[in-house]
């Protein structure tokens, strides 16, 4: 069989997720008739029928579907190679440190920076949505990660753990408190992936029966925005949350769940003697320093 051509696979993609050649074509910024002829020679390549098309709508295949599963890891990965490849061309005088939210990493990035004056050092905010990908992708060469991450692919070394608080609207039943339990939250609305608060989730499945779905939101801002609202509730890092900080929110701590576990995480095949040096650093400088921490120094 012919080799497949990546340009045809993302013009397959692009139909795929829109199931409308027209929209497709626009998101492509290609002449539809050219989008249908590049679809048709892939399909006579491959020797299947991807889509069934009529005048009202058009599906993908089975053979279409498993195209699809197929060809999105397949086009991420040509994408992660063609970042390795540039990154590998500048390598040599280039380090470059993710970090998530309400992690400040100046400590290591600056002793890195001593250590190495000719070195570039660059900083990449990630997010819960992509704090691995940016990893696997080359956009990184190590990230300061929150746990749960998936680690497959990568080596991780263990820094530190921080609590975890619930955060809530300032005239909220609870904003007077210093202290909750996971069952004093089981009835609100929780404006994250159940799965990062798997404590909240086991007590608040049975009084959510019936309930509607709440939107999940994936910027900290995003969601602040929707907790000061009175619309529900998130459970962060404090980290996150003293770096946050303001009046129309309030932070309590939660006695029974489990703290955050940061972490610094590079590709697992990547053998560097700068990235085992960062890590080094990184882990004897103790925990990223909190907005909080550095008031708390200053006063």
């Amino acid at each position: 069989m012919a080799d497949v051509d990546l340009r045809k696979l993302r013009y397959f993609v692009a139909v795929a997720e829109q199931l409308h050649f027209g929209r497709a074509a626009e998101q492509l910024y290609i002449a539809q008739p050219v989008l249908s002829r590049q679809i048709r020679a892939l399909e006579d390549e491959l020797s299947v029928q991807l889509f069934v098309r009529d005048r009202r709508s058009t599906a993908l295949t089975p053979a279409g579907e498993q195209l699809l599963a197929d060809a999105r890891p397949l086009l991420a990965g040509a994408q992660a190679l063609r970042r390795r490849v540039l990154r590998a061309a500048r390598r040599a005088d280039t380090f470059t440190v993710g970090f998530m939210p309400g992690l400040i990493v100046t400590p290591p990035v600056r002793a890195m920076a001593d250590r190495h004056p000719d070195l570039t050092l660059e900083l990449v905010r990630t997010t819960w949505d992509d704090q691995t990908t940016a990893i696997h992708d080359g956009r990184v060469d190590v990230s300061f990660v929150r746990f749960p991450i998936d680690a497959q692919g990568l080596s991780v070394r263990p820094l530190h753990t921080e609590p975890r608080v619930v955060v809530v609207s300032a005239d909220h039943r609870l904003a007077g408190k210093k202290t909750v339990d996971v069952a004093d939250l089981a009835d609100e609305h929780l404006l994250q992936v159940p799965d990062l608060v798997p404590e909240w989730r086991g007590v608040a499945t049975e009084l959510r029966i019936g309930r509607a779905d709440v939107p999940v939101f994936h910027s900290v801002e995003e969601k602040l925005e929707h907790v000061a609202a009175g619309r529900g509730i998130v459970i962060l890092p404090l980290s996150v949350m003293t770096f946050y900080t303001r009046p129309d929110i309030a932070y309590l701590t939660v006695r029974d769940i489990a703290p955050n576990q940061v972490s610094l995480a590079w590709g697992a095949d990547r053998h560097s003697l700068l990235i085992e040096e960062f890590a080094d650093l990184a882990a004897a400088l103790g925990p990223p320093v909190t907005r909080e921490a550095l008031g708390a120094r200053d006063r």
